[in-house]
């Protein structure tokens, strides 16, 4: 178990590089599972869940190899099982991804339940009820999702509930669907930047997709993908969370390698705060004088909406407000984990159901608090930036799983920080 301590920060300034997204890579991963050849993807990020993916990948008989930084290259010539290991799956939710390539180009697939995250319900009822609209069989028993298609996948009308959107399935119904016989429409479909990376990949290895980017996708079957070279979108929840720790600390830093147009929604509720942003064709600057920011009410949804990951970024910036904001989580109902550790820094906060009512106080205070998810871990980082003394955040390692170098990056722009294993004292990363 590792402990990140973080002090005060002055104003942070410079640049900080954004990696390829881990949200956008996993499907692409995955993905690459229907190609008879070789593929290679570049802009991949070095963070533990692509780690995972990268095993799952090999496990089935898949060769991997990085060929450069962040370039790797995939030959699923020949996939030998259809069988998903348990111990790399109930790891990561995204793990299930691969569930829809297999039974699109095996016929097959036996898939434990996924884990990840300890960040709600997320249940892969609407995963099964895409595949079983294709033909396929599909059970589940002792914890394994079994689907089988003996007779080959068929295309057919999928649809999937508006209130979600849902990303996962979205993508592995259109992986699914790919390599099956007729055309499936998708509805209500994810219009997420991942889900449209996703689909120009397949259409550049030789699918017959339409339509990403809004809710109705039309995938024509083929009978197969060759390789190509592909890289994956700028992350935006990486971004975002930068974005939110300028506003937080206060600074002038300049986020590269963006796609602005990704951060529409995150960019006006910044900017209501009291942030200034200039977005140029492949940058954000963020400038914040550090000051309290303007209280400002936001409600999770799938995109354009506000983003559900960054929705404890936000909740921190309001916990400082100079008055009251009402955040409504709308997609995950545990999303509010870190509202207790971020209690414990002297925020002053009441849920009440999917709402949570934040009362701006003059600052937070440096406390030991403990992550629980990803964003949560980040959230208590930013958290630990603007308040007074010295905060210690237990399980850190989380932050492995989502941002590549977080820590690193942010010393780079002047934070003070210094991550230790608690298992040996060891110190990982040094003071800057």
């Amino acid at each position: 178990m590792d402990e990140l301590i973080i002090a005060k920060s002055d104003p942070l300034t410079g640049s900080i590089p954004i990696s390829g997204s881990k949200n956008g890579a996993l499907p692409l991963l995955a993905a690459t599972m229907l190609v008879e050849g070789e593929t290679i993807i570049n802009n991949v990020p070095d963070i533990h869940d692509i780690g995972t993916m990268i095993q799952m990948l090999q496990a089935l008989g898949i060769k991997c190899t990085f060929i450069g930084p962040g370039v790797l290259k995939i030959d699923a010539t020949a996939i030998r099982s259809s069988q998903a290991p348990y111990h790399l799956v109930r790891r990561m939710r995204g793990s299930f991804y691969v569930a829809g390539p297999l039974l699109g180009r095996l016929g097959e697939a036996y898939v434990p339940l996924p884990g990840g995250c300890v960040i709600g319900s997320r249940p892969v009822d609407f995963h099964i009820d895409g595949f079983q609209a294709l033909g396929a069989l599909v059970e589940e028993k002792y914890g394994i999702m079994r689907a089988e298609a003996p007779s080959g996948l068929h295309g057919s009308r999928v649809y999937l509930d508006p209130r979600w959107r849902s990303v996962g399935a979205t993508i592995n119904v259109m992986l699914a669907a790919t390599l099956a016989d007729g055309t499936t429409i998708i509805e209500n479909a994810s219009c997420e930047p991942e889900v449209v990376a996703c689909a120009q990949f397949l259409n550049q290895c030789g699918a017959n997709i339409e339509g990403a980017g809004s809710s109705i996708l039309t995938i024509r079957g083929v009978d197969k993908l060759h390789g190509t070279e592909f890289a994956s979108i700028p992350d935006r929840m990486e971004a975002g969370t930068f974005m939110y720790a300028v506003t937080a600390a206060g600074g002038d830093v300049v986020l590269q390698n963006v796609c602005p147009e990704h951060l529409t929604m995150v960019t006006q509720r910044l900017r209501e705060a009291g942030a200034r942003i200039e977005a140029g064709r492949d940058e954000l600057r963020v400038i914040s004088d550090g000051e309290r920011p303007r209280p400002v009410d936001i409600t999770t949804a799938p995109y354009p909406g506000f983003p559900t990951d960054l929705q404890p970024a936000h909740g921190v910036l309001a916990a400082r407000a100079t008055g009251t904001s009402v955040i409504e989580e709308t997609m995950f109902d545990a999303r509010y984990n870190y509202i207790d550790e971020l209690a414990r820094m002297g925020a002053e906060i009441r849920i009440t159901g999917e709402v949570a009512i934040i009362k701006g106080v003059a600052k937070l205070s440096g406390a030991p608090v403990e992550a629980t998810d990803v964003r949560a871990a980040a959230a208590l980082v930013l958290a630990g930036l603007c308040a007074e003394g010295q905060t210690v955040i237990e399980c850190a390692e989380f932050l492995d799983r989502g941002y590549e170098d977080f820590e690193g990056k942010l010393r780079g722009v002047g934070a003070a920080m210094v991550r230790r294993s608690r298992d040996n004292g060891k110190e990982l990363l040094c003071l800057a």
